[in-house]
């Protein structure tokens, strides 16, 4: 889940949002172009070549920075257009309550019988909305050259040492900061007492004089701890992967705190009001197809839900503690649960107060 945006996706948006059917129907052809909410660097070209080559089609995707930015995008035009919308778990049921999704016609994915059945019922709804397409965890990546000790806890990155000032990254969407907050303190990630977010927003505050930026990691060769602007920070373990693999020199490490993390999943959905449904739904059955979803789970450097996929992939991907952790890691983990309006107003609150709007 790289979290880059790139400037034509930007303009594809801006056409959808002024005039959709300029944008997705200049023309009558019905397989003209497939619209993709996604993250960047999160599919890989060259299987959006196939499909495009096999479906006589084109695909464009549009891409967020975060899951707010997500849904904002969302709501700018109520998902008019969208095909395909990638989405966490915990965001499908608020989404069909927005009548953003369409329900699955399962008879038109049959390849989602190589889905294991934990992602397929981990979340509401999922079932009949969403094709599980990765998971993964959150934990903290960091220079072991400017950092001569092991990092074991949360509270390594939110009580940081002396020597750090202006060297920590952190994310910007207002969910998952204050909730490695809450996991700092003892708490679920999913906690909403008065008394445990006064604590977060707390151990948050008195973070923010050593934080040099509240953003996403770039992934690419200019990534903020690969030139040392950090030294540390908060990374999704395909993410971390992908900017080890840029460093010749070993100085990097990828760990998930001994308190435990955020164990996410995301899902393919199809917009409800998606152009091309036929399309969208054979883009997801391709996907899946085991070859294609283990080369993409290879692209990303995520753990596949695809369970036949794994049989094509190699024992250095299945190996990879970072990809599929330990089952001590597993079970001190938890999975975000539907946050209550209240609650989420006072988590936006928070980060609102701490950073602006997190762009």
């Amino acid at each position: 889940m790289v979290k880059q945006w790139r400037q034509y996706g930007l303009l594809l948006l801006l056409l959808i949002t002024q005039n959709t059917h300029i944008a997705l129907a200049e023309d009558n052809a019905p397989n003209d172009r497939l619209i993709i909410l996604n993250w960047a660097e999160y599919l890989d070209p060259n299987l959006v070549k196939q499909f495009e080559q096999a479906f006589h089609t084109r695909v464009s995707e549009i891409y967020f920075e975060s899951d707010e930015h997500r849904t904002q995008i969302l709501l700018d035009n109520d998902a008019e257009g969208f095909d395909i919308i990638l989405t966490s778990g915990i965001d499908i049921e608020p989404y069909i309550h927005h009548g953003w999704l369409a329900p699955l016609d399962l008879t038109r994915v049959p390849n989602r019988r190589h889905i294991s059945k934990k992602w397929l019922n981990a979340y509401p709804y999922v079932n009949t909305y969403g094709v599980p397409y990765f998971w993964g965890t959150t934990g903290i990546l960091y220079r072991r050259d400017h950092i001569p000790y092991k990092i074991t806890s949360w509270m390594d990155l939110f009580k940081p040492a002396p020597a750090l000032k202006g060297k920590v990254g952190m994310f910007s969407d207002s969910n998952e900061m204050i909730s490695i907050a809450l996991k700092a303190l003892g708490y679920s990630i999913n906690e909403g007492s008065a008394k445990a977010l006064k604590q977060a927003a707390d151990l948050l505050r008195k973070q923010k004089h050593y934080v040099r930026s509240y953003q996403y990691i770039s992934v690419g060769n200019d990534s903020e701890i690969l030139s040392g602007d950090l030294w540390i920070t908060v990374a999704y373990s395909g993410d971390a992967l992908a900017v080890m693999e840029k460093d010749p020199l070993d100085q990097l490490a990828f760990t998930i705190p001994e308190e435990g993390t955020n164990l996410w999943a995301d899902y393919l959905t199809v917009g409800a009001k998606s152009h091309r449904p036929d399309l969208a739904h054979a883009f997801i059955n391709f996907i899946n197809q085991p070859e294609n979803a283990a080369q993409l789970a290879v692209y990303t450097n995520y753990a596949t839900p695809n369970n036949s996929a794994k049989k094509w992939v190699s024992e250095d991907y299945l190996s990879n503690p970072i990809i599929f952790p330990s089952e001590d890691v597993l079970m001190k983990s938890e999975q975000f649960r539907l946050i209550p309006p209240k609650q989420l107003k006072q988590r936006n609150a928070i980060s609102a107060k701490l950073i602006g709007n997190g762009r």
